[in-house]
């Protein structure tokens, strides 16, 4: 399981819209070709995607397991149950997205996460604050169909990468 590490923050102008704070877990996403849309620039769905890939990695990382997922058998798991993003600037083929998250929250059943996209500089444009979203994550029996509270194990993990108490 993952324990508390160096925190992260990565260096990009400063921009009182974004968020912040340090965090526990940086993923690099490459942007792909297929990810831009006709104005040359990352559609903004893409980016949805890109805190999705940083949701999978944190929580692998941090459980030390794969996510469990329904389709493979697993009675029990994860869902997404809210996500809000506020886009500050455009993004390019071929950049890399740098998606920062951490855990702000841990309620009975769910909890709650923040992610921040930068990008550093390429040929396209400086480096830059892109996005900046935050979600919610509910523990969830496939089985069953309903919410049920976070595991123990899930909590302590969080608790222990994150360095600090979520509870409340």
């Amino acid at each position: 399981m993952g324990r508390a590490g160096p925190r992260s923050r990565l260096d990009v102008p400063a921009d009182p819209r974004d968020i912040p704070g340090d965090f526990a877990h940086v993923h690099a996403v490459e942007v792909r070709f297929s990810d831009t849309d006709a104005m040359g620039h990352v559609n903004n769905a893409s980016y949805l995607t890109y805190c999705e890939i940083a949701r999978v990695a944190y929580y692998e990382r941090v459980s030390g397991a794969p996510l469990p997922l329904a389709t493979h058998g697993a009675a029990e798991g994860m869902i997404l149950a809210e996500l809000r993003i506020a886009y500050r600037n455009p993004t390019f083929y071929p950049e890399t997205v740098h998606v920062e998250s951490r855990v702000d929250r841990i309620g009975r059943t769910s909890f709650t996460m923040v992610h921040r996209l930068t990008a550093q500089t390429s040929r396209h444009a400086p480096a830059r604050l892109l996005a900046v979203a935050d979600s919610v994550l509910v523990a969830y029996d496939y089985e069953a169909e309903h919410p049920i509270p976070v595991p123990a194990s899930l909590v302590a993990a969080m608790e222990a990468f994150e360095g600090r108490p979520l509870r409340g």
